[in-house]
């Protein structure tokens, strides 16, 4: 990697990246528009300048590997400005730059108002881009490919109905982490690292130039941050290789961010586990217990639907469900008051977070959930009520303590409150860390639901196991549902901040919904696949346990397959078209594999030189059936068995929208 750094001749910053000798980034401008100096982007002085080199290597309390390289050349530039002074940082990675700015402490500039960051990655050419629309509110859109001279988001968010919250005023912004690929065949990814008290960037495209801009998500009144020197904004970061296997490898976003801050973390467990989750995004129950708020009784108690999936019952069969398969966690939605009236009012005082509905018994649960080894997981949507919540935080992280809950589920879908800010501004960026910091004190992981897109703070806060944020297997219960590419496009999107609890493992891929022609855009041993291809150390068997009593054999993978790894491989990737991985489990010599494709079939051939040297092992094989194809015979399967070594290869074929999932174990 190359980094260039010079002041104009009108003293503006500017920086420009290449690679192997290719441009990547030309020469694009710095700086900042505050309220203190409209002007914060020109007419610098360089004052100083330091450089260092840092090379060591980390080990994370979960993830893909087990242990990390941090290598970098770092420069670090003092600038000043009429007595105002502005640091910016580069590291320079073997996959990458990284840079942000840093407002020393100063005298000129105490407190101040960011009205824009005017920070430019001016592209080198016209590339192939992987978007989704830059919405204030959300992530959950279908990713368009195109040209970048050709993004228009206008008809898309028009057209996205089925998204609570769509907020998209500027048709030509993009929301990171943004896909790119070069005509010449470099692969480029734009994103931004440790978003801590700073709102998210988006990218502004401008069709003429090439250049992308930064676009800060706003607060209600229009500015984008307000900031108390000394601080330090998030990192920018561009991830370049000829190699798209590169991309994915890459852990230049993690090494960008601090390291751990919490004191202990021998409580924090990565796990598979199931839930009632299903059920209700396909209609066969619901969250709420009465079918309206005014549905009541002559003593003034709600009237029961009848439907209501988070009763006692209901959940003891599915603790069985998990005790008998070796999943850790039992996930219940919709055990507490408040679900009748919290969609779409906007309403501040919706759920209290420790009152459940009076079929949910929970300290029968939670007996019963002890007695059979079973983790329970809880379950807090805000309806977007970040106010209410951040009230009774505390009082809800007691309440899971006292009865066993060791991690949690937040949900924020519905218009933020304080009503005028968004899911990604800087208010509510600060509140997410709060919750990952105020659970840590409790013990208790977090899974975030609609947050912000991750930046890689799982590294700062590890009991920050996964989020969302983005179209998630869902949209296939509710919606037209994910093109058979959306998965292979998440891993050089969405999952370079982070892990995503993606809910993958449907098994029942037609017939769920009484809407004509629904369907999972997937075969069955794609969503084996996907445990391996879509990393997370939290991994739901997301459908019902009826639906995996018809398939045992091919449960078996869930059964097997790790959340936690020693090691990952990336053996073949092309975004939008085909991934195919291989992972170590943690402290244990078995290896598993996925791989998934588009809606074309295509043929997996990869060698196995991960594997020991002189040593054989079995592979189970679970890939799509003859005749297998995503849209008219999904639930198709074969498994198979064969001998192989670290001298061989493995070659499967993948239906339209398949994949194939390979559990590889000593022999």
């Amino acid at each position: 990697m190359g980094l260039t750094f010079v002041l104009d001749g009108e003293g503006r910053p500017v920086y420009s990246v290449s690679y192997a000798g290719r441009p990547v980034v030309l020469p694009s401008r710095l700086g900042f528009v505050l309220s203190a100096d409209s002007s914060f982007f020109t007419g610098f002085v360089l004052r100083g300048q330091e450089r260092r080199v840092v090379d060591t290597v980390w080990r994370p309390v979960w993830g893909e590997v087990a242990a990390i390289r941090d290598h970098y050349e770092e420069l670090t530039v003092h600038l000043e400005r009429m007595g105002r002074w502005l640091d910016i940082v580069f590291r320079v990675f073997a996959d990458g730059v990284g840079f942000r700015y840093v407002f020393p402490k100063q005298a000129g500039l105490r407190y101040f108002v960011v009205g824009d960051e005017l920070t430019e990655f001016r592209m080198a050419g016209d590339h192939k881009t992987f978007w989704i629309p830059g919405d204030y509110d959300t992530n959950e859109y279908p990713y368009t490919t195109s040209s970048l001279s050709s993004v228009d988001n206008a008809a898309l968010v028009a057209a996205s109905t089925a998204i609570a919250v769509r907020v998209a005023p500027d048709r030509y912004a993009v929301q990171t982490p943004l896909m790119m690929k070069s005509a010449d065949g470099l692969y480029l990814n734009i994103h931004e690292a440790a978003l801590v008290g700073y709102p998210a960037m988006q990218l502004h495209v401008d069709h003429a130039s090439l250049t992308l801009r930064a676009s800060l998500v706003p607060d209600c009144v229009g500015n984008k941050a307000y900031l108390h020197a000394p601080f330090a904004t998030p990192w920018r970061t561009i991830i370049v290789s000829d190699k798209a296997a590169d991309i994915l490898a890459s852990k230049m976003i993690l090494n960008l961010n601090e390291p751990s801050k919490l004191a202990s973390t021998d409580w924090i467990h990565p796990m598979k586990f199931c839930g009632v989750w299903w059920e209700m995004q396909t209609g066969k129950g619901t969250w709420s217990y009465s079918d309206y708020p005014d549905s009541v009784d002559a003593r003034g108690q709600l009237i029961p639907s009848g439907r209501h999936s988070a009763n006692t019952a209901n959940v003891k069969r599915y603790i069985d469900f998990a005790a008998a398969n070796h999943l850790g966690g039992v996930l219940v939605e919709g055990w507490n008051v408040g679900w009748e009236d919290w969609f779409g009012n906007w309403k501040e005082n919706v759920f209290d977070f420790v009152t459940p509905y009076p079929d949910f018994d929970v300290r029968e649960v939670t007996a019963y959930a002890a007695s059979k080894g079973v983790a329970m997981i809880m379950h807090n949507e805000t309806s977007g009520s970040a106010t209410n919540y951040e009230r009774q935080m505390d009082t809800a992280f007691r309440f899971m303590k006292g009865w066993g809950y060791g991690a949690v589920k937040t949900g924020y879908v519905g218009r933020i409150i304080p009503r005028g800010e968004h899911h990604d501004g800087q208010w509510m960026a600060e509140h997410y860390v709060r919750v990952a910091s105020i659970a840590a004190a409790y013990h208790i992981m977090l899974d975030a639901h609609e947050p912000v897109r991750p930046t890689g703070l799982q590294r700062t806060y590890p009991n920050w196991l996964a989020c969302e944020a983005a179209r998630g297997n869902e949209y296939n219960a509710f919606s037209d549902g994910n093109a058979p590419e959306h998965e292979t496009i998440l891993p050089f999107t969405r999952l370079m901040g982070g892990p995503m609890d993606y809910t993958p493992g449907i098994f029942r891929l037609r017939g769920y919904s009484t809407v004509a022609g629904r369907q999972v855009h997937t075969t069955l041993a794609k969503q084996l696949a996907l445990y391996v291809t879509l990393y997370s150390p939290l991994q739901m068997a997301a459908d019902l346990p009826e639906n995996y009593a018809a398939h045992m054999d091919a449960f078996q993978f869930i059964r097997d397959v790790p959340v936690d790894w020693d090691d990952t491989k990336i053996l073949e990737a092309e975004p939008g078209d085909y991934v195919t991985i291989a992972r170590k489990e943690k402290g244990a010599a078995n290896w598993f594999l996925g791989a998934i494709t588009d809606e074309n079939a295509r043929t997996v051939d990869v060698p196995l030189a991960f594997l020991e040297p002189g040593r054989k092992y079995k592979a189970t094989i679970y890939k799509d059936g003859v005749g297998a194809d995503w849209k008219t015979n999904p639930e198709a399967y074969a498994i198979e068995t064969m001998t192989v070594d670290s001298k061989g290869r493995l070659r499967v074929q993948l239906a339209p929208g398949g994949g194939a999932a390979v559990s590889i174990r000593p022999l």
